[in-house]
């Protein structure tokens, strides 16, 4: 193995400049044998996650990998074969963590149970430019009336926090599903609800999460409703009918992401459609290869990542649940690996 610093970084599709803290960008080029856990991995489950995205992937070296993919018998032997395990760090310490795909209970029509609407993006939104603030949206009448609401849902609470999520499922009363996406927003910067909590002196740090968040308001409806307007922050959604509901939801690659399967990552650092092996720590350890086919606002960094659970309530526990230490190590095709390796011999 060789510690190689800011070797290579433009040929392997990352930015030195990107690095975290100012600390230095520096590449370890490892064997499979120093993944732990990597012979006893479904290889040939990551193989076909890898195939839902790498046709998008148009440099010509992850191209003919796809091209190679295909035809594949030995998923494992694949990997081995044409890539190496490079791992990329910034100076910042590993943290995993989750997410999901909410579901939520709707309608397409508003009923005395679903009154609280998702709304389509309003022509007059345009990308940066602040509009009107949540607070302003919710008690005022500047969509209502206008056609602009997909469906109706039974709990704002959901609501609230389908809109963090940025997209989820919607089971309507007759069996059926509607998937929404993110489709916009109203130009003002997210504030965490959970750190005014811990500002008001309501919670200590460690004993918020999404699910104390949830049954608080649940308890205090009136100072609730309130509490979700200190942030100013609104998502707009749009349907994404052509995405069957028992697939997984879009990613950043325009593709359906698969339960624990598919990543969230920086894509300064981790180039989307990758293979990623990732080694979690924290009381649920999690060895396994994943494709990082996503990406988040808050992962930003060389070991950043955050995992995807799935769909509805027992996703979103384990999501929630996830905030834990380990390393992830992104496997490149193997000539970029020899590029690297020659690159920081020389320099």
């Amino acid at each position: 193995m060789r510690r190689l610093v800011y070797a290579l970084a433009a040929a392997i599709g990352l930015s030195v400049s990107g690095a975290a803290s100012g600390q230095s960008l520096s590449y370890e080029v490892l064997e499979f044998e120093d993944l732990k856990g990597w012979r006893s991995d479904d290889h040939d489950a990551a193989l076909k996650v890898f195939l839902n995205t790498c046709m998008d992937m148009k440099d010509p070296d992850w191209s003919s990998l796809c091209s190679l993919a295909q035809e594949q018998t030995s998923a494992r032997t694949f990997f081995e074969l044409f890539f190496k395990p490079v791992l990329v760090e910034d100076g910042d310490p590993m943290l995993f963590t989750g997410y999901f795909e909410p579901e939520l209970n709707g309608s397409l029509q508003r009923t005395a149970t679903y009154r609280y609407p998702l709304y389509k993006k309003p022509p007059e939104v345009r990308n940066g430019i602040q509009w009107l603030s949540r607070a302003q949206i919710e008690n005022g009448d500047a969509l209502s009336g206008r056609g602009l609401e997909i469906a109706w849902i039974d709990d704002p609470v959901d609501v609230f926090f389908l809109q963090i999520q940025g997209s989820g499922r919607v089971k309507l009363p007759d069996g059926n599903y509607l998937r929404v996406g993110y489709g916009g927003k109203n130009g003002h910067d997210y504030k965490s609800v959970g750190q005014e909590l811990v500002r008001r002196g309501v919670y200590q740090p460690h004993q918020v999460s999404a699910q104390v968040i949830r049954n608080w308001v649940k308890r205090n409806p009136v100072a609730g409703r309130r509490l979700l307007q200190t942030n100013p922050s609104y998502v707009f959604f749009r349907e994404v009918s052509r995405v069957p509901a028992d697939q997984g939801p879009l990613g950043a690659m325009n593709r359906s992401i698969t339960t624990l399967r598919s990543i969230a990552v920086d894509p300064k650092f981790t180039p989307l459609g990758a293979p990623v092996w990732i080694e979690k720590g924290g009381s649920t350890p999690m060895r396994r290869l994943m494709i990082a086919q996503d990406t988040g606002s808050a992962i930003k960094g060389a070991q950043r990542a955050d995992i995807f659970y799935g769909t509805g309530d027992y996703a979103g526990r384990r999501a929630g649940e996830t905030r834990d230490p380990g390393r992830m190590v992104v496997l490149m095709p193997i000539q970029r690996a020899y590029a690297l390796a020659f690159e920081g011999q020389d320099g």
